[in-house]
């Protein structure tokens, strides 16, 4: 399945649009999973950081009380962080500290796919451009332009941590447990 959607992304000119296409016909599905696991098993496996991505910031922007319509960038994400509530009750019963838990790791997940998408890797940075025109653009070691909204301080990103602990501590109290520790500093 993996390897049958990492080539319906890559076989179109804009693999952009058509991650965007599979993204939105695949994520009510992704509502339906009932075990985290499940969920976690689909998203980790994901062989297209593009498709990863798009999922990731559509299940984001579900999350969010009031969603937004800029483009996918590092801002975009820090908006997810002030937005976004508790992701949505999925059918199995967890715990609220575990929501918040898996919240953190779809969002360090964001991160890592935006950044193969984005701002890695040689070949990598150019995953919205179609594979026939990518080779092209490695050979001129072209470098993909930055959106002025990938342009963050590191005190922007401190803000959002701090107001996004403060909401944790109103619902979870403190201390946090330690998955829920150790996944904030891997956010931050």
């Amino acid at each position: 399945l993996q390897r049958m959607l990492s080539m319906a992304v890559e076989v179109d000119r804009s693999p952009t649009c058509s991650s965007r296409k599979i993204a939105d016909d695949i994520f009510p599905f992704i509502l339906n999973i009932p075990q985290r696991s499940q969920r976690e098993a689909l998203l980790n496996t994901m062989e297209s950081q593009l498709l990863r991505c798009r999922l990731l910031e559509l299940l984001f922007q579900h999350s969010c009380d009031i969603p937004t319509t800029s483009s996918m960038s590092l801002d975009k994400i820090l908006y997810f962080l002030s937005h976004s509530s508790v992701l949505p009750q999925f059918q199995d019963e967890t715990a609220t500290w575990q929501r918040w838990d898996e919240m953190l790791q779809y969002l360090s997940l964001l991160l890592l796919s935006y950044q193969s998408v984005k701002l890695a890797f040689p070949l990598a940075e150019h995953l919205r451009t179609s594979v026939s025109d990518r080779m092209d653009l490695v050979a001129q070691k072209a470098k993909p332009r930055l959106q002025d909204s990938d342009d963050i301080s590191h005190l922007d990103i401190q803000l959002k941590i701090d107001d996004f602990i403060s909401r944790m501590q109103k619902t979870l109290g403190e201390p946090f447990p330690p998955q829920i520790q150790q996944k904030l500093f891997m956010v931050q």
